[in-house]
């Protein structure tokens, strides 16, 4: 498909060659007639002339009414490189005229006079637009000149529509009657104004080349809308002044600017949806970030693009304003100082512009529904309570100025709760280090090292891989089981009323737990197999009775079978894994001490290793160890362990 700017050229040529041609109106009695005239006008032979009807002419009858064949007749072109009917298909003027974003134009007239004589120039139509026609054309020559006017000239302009101004005819021409021009400067030299006198008689209309000139010598050298001087050529509009150039306005550079990848406003909260439903514990107020991530990224300040006025002088413009990212506490930035970098674990903070990783996350009251569960890289600071259904998980430590509920509390680190611990059999602490607590209530605690409580432990499963001290004026466990590897030390253990407390101590507390939950399991795999066993004798009668037994009776045997056969692989595996936890906890040297400063009463068992000892009669003031496989009361010894959180915490 020919393009818009093919097509252009092809026309702008076919201008050129016309304006180059030599044209001759000739007439004869016929067409045979008229073609040797243009001959001998021409100076060329018949072959060589092209040409074109203006009127056929006729013979009349008996001689009235007969007219001449009239035509025009011109040199024909030499064909053009390029230009084939191979080369260069068929136009399409629809396609044209879509590229231009009006498909539906009628085709146009414009006549201008210029210093070379009478102008005429006609658009082709668009899409579904009605072609201009001769008559048209024609009125609107006679209405800007009474000079003498080509008809064939016109009559192939209109046909050929190629929108390009050809000359049609002449005129008496008076120079000093031309069109006069005037120029206005306006809006501090950011725009020049144009306005144009019509000529008088005899004068020319404006050319481009002439206003294009007029405004060069009268300063305006910047801007200039070719598009608005070549409208005025076509559709000339006296005595009203239009916007002929425009200067460009100076564009300052922007200010450096810095792209943060945390959200800045902590007032956007995210919710979590769970199976369609939204979570409200799941608030996301904490933004946490890892030691190394880049936080923010700083965008350069961007150079200013100086402007012009429309006489050409150079307006300046501002470079933007360049600063360096504003970082505070664990924050450095790249050595190109275009980069923010985390230097720790932590909550990312922005204030007054500046970034933060703080190490402690402080929650001003209680953890609730105004906060949601709380994750964090650091240290969590609770001001208040932890409420039940809540969950507060650090990669550091986390203390408590009030108490924990019904929670799940987790950190690496140590966990400190001031005011005691009510998990209502449902709360689970674990703790990467030590726990300290005024009291443990219906709750499970686990620690790696230490739990250390102050009131008592009641009624709750506490695991310690070192020590657990219950150590103050009413420091008793009562109830529940508990478990480390070295030593478990309290003021009473049981009570009055009989109440089971299982204490043990020389293992590590979450082997042993693997090992008892292992046991429990080989115990329900050998109870199955005897199901199993059972099951398949009765099959195995039936057939031996009957020689036959049902299709659905096979299928079940088949299936106890092969069932039986996968529970003697899980019995194997799982009692290797049995064998190595002993193994294993054999090879531990922990000794292990079970202690009461005060009393243990009966209902108390206890187990050192492998010895094991059910408390009948009540003790006050001693220590349990094991000798010779067995449990031997000794007298008390206090715990020599540093209790003091102070010397732990940080």
């Amino acid at each position: 498909m020919v393009n818009l700017e093919q097509l252009q050229s092809f026309m702008k040529r076919q201008v050129e060659e016309d304006r180059k041609q030599s044209y001759v109106n000739v007439s004869g009695t016929s067409l045979q007639d008229a073609l040797k005239q243009a001959s001998i006008e021409l100076g060329l032979p018949v072959k060589k002339i092209e040409y074109e009807v203006l009127e056929r002419g006729s013979q009349g009858l008996l001689g009235v009414g007969k007219k001449p064949c009239i035509i025009l007749a011109y040199p024909a072109r030499a064909p053009q490189a390029g230009l084939g009917t191979d080369e260069f298909p068929d136009l399409d003027f629809s396609a044209l005229a879509a590229e231009r974003g009006n498909p539906n134009q009628d085709g146009e007239v414009f006549v201008r006079l210029s210093s070379q004589g009478v102008l005429l120039k006609v658009t082709a139509p668009r899409g579904n637009g009605v072609p201009a026609t001769e008559r048209q054309a024609v009125e609107m020559l006679s209405s800007r000149s009474a000079g003498q006017i080509n008809k064939g000239m016109v009559a192939k302009v209109v046909k050929l529509a190629e929108g390009e101004f050809v000359r049609v005819g002449d005129y008496d021409h008076n120079p000093s009657n031309d069109a006069i021009l005037s120029l206005e400067i306006a809006d501090m030299e950011m725009k020049a104004y144009l306005t144009a006198l019509p000529p008088g008689p005899g004068g020319a209309d404006p050319a481009f080349d002439t206003i294009i000139a007029f405004l060069e010598q009268n300063g305006v050298v910047e801007g200039i809308n070719s598009d608005a001087v070549a409208g005025f050529i076509d559709r000339p509009q006296y005595k009203v002044p239009f916007v002929v150039a425009e200067g460009i306005p100076p564009k300052n550079g922007a200010d450096a600017r810095v792209v943060y990848n945390f959200q800045t406003d902590p007032t956007k909260v995210k919710l979590k949806e769970v199976n369609g439903r939204v979570d409200f514990k799941e608030l996301n107020l904490v933004q946490n970030v890892v030691e190394g991530q880049v936080l923010a990224r700083k965008i350069p300040a961007e150079r200013g693009e100086a402007g012009r006025t429309v006489t050409g002088k150079l307006l300046p413009a501002k470079d933007g304003k360049d600063f360096d990212i504003d970082v505070g506490k664990n924050i450095r930035l790249s050595e190109d100082k275009m980069t923010a970098v985390a230097e720790m674990n932590g909550q990312v903070i922005l204030s007054g512009g500046r970034i933060h990783v703080e190490p402690v996350y402080t929650v001003a009251g209680d953890v609730n529904l105004k906060t949601g569960h709380v994750l964090f890289l650091g240290t969590v600071l609770v001001k208040g309570n932890v409420e039940d259904g809540f969950e507060v998980k650090a990669a550091g430590n986390i203390e408590v100025m009030g108490s924990v509920g019904k929670c799940n509390l987790d950190a690496e680190g140590d966990i400190i709760v001031h005011q005691g611990i009510t998990g209502k059999s449902a709360g689970v602490i674990k703790a990467g280090k030590s726990v300290w607590s005024k009291f443990i209530e219906n709750s499970r605690v686990e620690a790696g090292e230490l739990v250390v409580v102050s009131d008592g432990i009641i009624n709750s499963e506490v695991f310690a891989n070192r020590r657990i001290i219950c150590k103050g004026k009413r420091a008793a466990i009562v109830g529940g089981k508990l478990r480390a590897s070295e030593e478990i030390n309290a003021k009473t253990l049981g009570s009055v009323a009989g109440m089971e407390t299982y204490v043990e101590v020389g293992y590590d507390p979450h082997s042993k737990e693997h090992l008892v939950a292992l046991q429990k399991r080989d115990g329900e795999i050998t109870a199955e197999q005897g199901d199993i066993a059972l099951n398949m004798k009765t099959l195995e009668h039936q057939l031996r009775a009957k020689k036959e037994l049902p299709k659905d009776k096979v299928a079940s045997y088949n299936d106890l079978k092969q069932r039986k056969v996968t529970l003697m692989a899980e019995q194997k595996k799982l009692r290797e894994e049995i064998a190595g936890i002993h193994n294993y906890l054999n090879q531990l040297k922990f000794q292990g001490k079970i202690s009461a400063s005060g009393t243990v009463f009966p209902g108390v068992r206890i187990s050192i290793k492998d010895a094991m000892l059910e408390v009948r009669n009540e003790f006050k003031g001693v220590t349990f160890v094991s000798e010779g496989g067995t449990v031997k009361v000794t007298k008390y010894e206090e715990s020599d362990e540093d209790i003091s959180m102070m010397n732990r915490r940080g």
